[in-house]
C-alpha cells in the first residue's frame, strides 16, 4: 500500500478517507481474517474474562455474578494442586528427552549420510500424523493383553507379565510421555537440523586444526551457536507441554486416580462434563498465568546468556 505524508489541518481526516478509498481492496482481502479473528478471539477472550466472574453453570438458568470467587476457589481446590503437580512432571519430562532425542537426531542427520532426505521423512512423519490416529495407533501399541510393546518385553525377557501401561498409576504418565515424544521429535530435529545447517563450516575446520576432538567441537562450538535455537525450542515446548490435553484425553481420559489428567484436561472435565463455566474461565485464566509467567522467568534468566 502506497504511504504517502498527509498533512496536518482541517482536511487531514479527508485526506485519510480518500487514501483508504483507493485501496479498498486491501480492505475487502482483509475482513474475513478481522471478522474470524473478532468473533473467535478477541469475543472469545472478553467473553470468558466475563464467565469467570460468574457462577455459569449451562443447566441453571441463573447465572449470578460472584466476583472473585471462582478465583479464591483456585487456591482451595486440590484437584487443582494434583493437575499443576501432573502437568509439570509432564513439561519438565517430556521436553528435555524430545529436545535432547531431537538433537542426536539432527547431528547424526547432519553427516553426510546416503538416503538423509528419506531418514529426515521418516522421522517427521510423526509430527503430521493426527493425534486421533496416533493414540488409536498407540492404544493398541500399549495394551495389556496383547500389546505389541509388552509382546517384544517379554519376548526380550524384560518382564516377567504383561504391564497395563495405560491403567497402571504409575506407568500412565510414563505411557503418554512416551507419545509425547514420539510425536515431537521430528520437529526438534528439522529445527535442530536448520540450526546446524548455519554454523559455519570453517569453525570446525578451524577447531580440528587446533586438534579439538568431536565431543570438544560440541561443546565449544554447536552448543553455544545452538543457543537461539536451543531457547526457542524450550520455550514453545513448554508452552505447549503446560497445556497438554490431547494425548491425555484420547489415551488415558485423566487416569488412574487421576495420575495423568493436567491443568487443561481439567479444564475441559471442569466446563464440559461438570458444566461449571464460570470455574473453567478461571482455570482458563490460571493456565495463561502458568505459561505466561514460565515464559517471562525463563527469558529474563537466559536471554542475556544466548549467543546470537
Amino acid at each position: 500500500m502506497a504511504v504517502t505524508s498527509l498533512k496536518q489541518g482541517p482536511g487531514r481526516h479527508q485526506q485519510i478517507l480518500r487514501e483508504m478509498r483507493k485501496e479498498w481492496t486491501a480492505y475487502l482481502f482483509l475482513a474475513p481474517g478481522l471478522l474470524l479473528f473478532a468473533i473467535f478471539t478477541v469475543f472469545g477472550i472478553a467473553f470468558s474474562i466475563y464467565l469467570s466472574f460468574h457462577q455459569w453453570n449451562v443447566l441453571e438458568p441463573e447465572k449470578p455474578f460472584v466476583g472473585l470467587d471462582n478465583y479464591i476457589r483456585l487456591a482451595q481446590d486440590r484437584r487443582l494442586r494434583g493437575a499443576v503437580v501432573n502437568t509439570l512432571y509432564y513439561a519438565v519430562v517430556s521436553v528435555p528427552l524430545t529436545m535432547g532425542i531431537g538433537l542426536l537426531i539432527a547431528l547424526l542427520l547432519n553427516n553426510r549420510l546416503r538416503a538423509r532426505g528419506l531418514f529426515r521423512t521418516l522421522f517427521y512423519l510423526p509430527v503430521i500424523t493426527s493425534a486421533v490416529a496416533a493414540a488409536v495407533i498407540w492404544k493398541w501399541v500399549y495394551n495389556g493383553d496383547y500389546g505389541l510393546l509388552n509382546y517384544y518385553l517379554l519376548k526380550l525377557n524384560i518382564i516377567n507379565e504383561p504391564l497395563l501401561w495405560l491403567s497402571d498409576r504409575n506407568l500412565a504418565m510414563p505411557a503418554v510421555i512416551g507419545v509425547s515424544v514420539w510425536q515431537g521429535v521430528g520437529f526438534q530435529m528439522v529445527v535442530f537440523l536448520a540450526g546446524l545447517q548455519a554454523i559455519p563450516q570453517e569453525l570446525y575446520d578451524a577447531a580440528k586444526v587446533d586438534g579439538a576432538g568431536p565431543v570438544r567441537r560440541l561443546r565449544n562450538i554447536t552448543i553455544p551457536l545452538l543457543s537461539p535455537t536451543m531457547f526457542f525450542l524450550f520455550v514453545i515446548s513448554m508452552i505447549g507441554a503446560l497445556q497438554e490435553f490431547t494425548r491425555v484425553f484420547l489415551l488415558t481420559n485423566g487416569g488412574p486416580l487421576r495420575r495423568t489428567t493436567t491443568v487443561g484436561y481439567l479444564l475441559y472435565q471442569k466446563a464440559f462434563k461438570e458444566f461449571e463455566m464460570g470455574y473453567a474461565a478461571a482455570i482458563s485464566y490460571f493456565l495463561f498465568a502458568m505459561v505466561f509467567v514460565f515464559t517471562l522467568l525463563w527469558w529474563r534468566l537466559t536471554y542475556r546468556e544466548i549467543e546470537y
